[in-house]
C-alpha cells in the first residue's frame, strides 16, 4: 500500500550501494497479492505519468526491470491493483486508461444506519461507552443541519479527536455532546 508519497522511482529496482542488494519495486512486492494506491491523483507526479509506466504491464501481465548495468529482465505483473481516490476519474486520466483499469467500484457515503454502526464499533474498539442520544446529537447538529455527507471515516476521526483532547486534558475519553462539539470544532472546516 502506498499513498501520496508514491513516486515512479518506486516502480523500479533500487540498488543499495552499501549492501550491493536491490530493493524490489512495489509492484513486485505485491506479486500474487494486492497493490493499493491510496489518494490516487495526489502524488507528486501526474497520474498519467504513473499509468504510462504501467500500460504494458497491465495489458501483458509482465513488467520489465532494469539493473544498474542496463541489463533488462522480465518479471510477472500479477497483482490486483486498487486505485482509491475521491477525485473524479475523468479529471485524472483519459478514457484509454480507464479501459485498462477493468473494474471500477464507486463506494457511496454511508447511510445513517451504517454510520451509527461504524461509530458504535469505533467506540467499542477504543473502549468508549457508545451513546445513542449523543449519536443523535452528532447526526442532527453536524450532518442533517449542515447537509454534510456521512463519510465512513468520520466516526473514527471524530473519536480520535475526542481521545486526543482527553489525553491532552488528562481526562477519560467520553462520548458526550460536549466532547463531540470540541471534536467537531477541530475536525470540520467550513469552506
Amino acid at each position: 500500500m502506498v499513498g501520496a508519497e508514491f513516486t515512479t522511482d518506486m516502480l523500479d529496482l533500487q540498488l543499495d550501494s552499501n549492501s550491493r542488494f536491490y530493493e524490489a519495486p512495489v509492484q513486485m512486492k505485491a506479486a500474487n497479492g494486492v497493490f493499493i494506491l491510496d489518494d490516487f491523483g495526489r502524488q507528486k507526479m501526474a497520474p498519467q505519468e504513473m499509468l504510462n509506466r504501467w500500460i504494458v504491464p497491465f495489458e501483458r501481465g509482465t513488467d520489465f526491470l532494469t539493473l544498474h548495468n542496463g541489463m533488462k529482465f522480465e518479471i510477472p505483473f500479477d497483482q490486483v491493483s486498487i486505485f482509491c481516490t475521491n477525485l473524479r476519474p475523468m479529471d485524472l486520466v483519459d478514457e484509454a486508461f480507464l479501459r485498462r483499469i477493468r473494474h471500477k467500484v464507486m463506494i457511496p457515503h454511508a447511510t445513517e444506519a451504517e454510520f451509527r454502526e461504524i461509530l458504535r464499533r469505533v467506540c467499542v474498539t477504543q473502549g468508549i461507552d457508545y451513546k445513542e442520544d449523543v449519536t443523535d446529537y452528532l447526526l442532527d447538529k453536524y450532518y442533517r443541519k449542515t447537509a454534510r455527507a456521512l463519510a465512513g471515516s468520520h466516526p473514527r476521526d471524530i473519536i480520535d479527536q475526542i481521545i486526543d483532547l482527553s489525553r491532552f486534558l488528562k481526562q477519560p475519553a467520553l462520548f458526550t455532546a460536549a466532547t463531540v462539539d470540541a471534536a467537531a470544532a477541530n475536525y470540520f472546516v467550513e469552506m
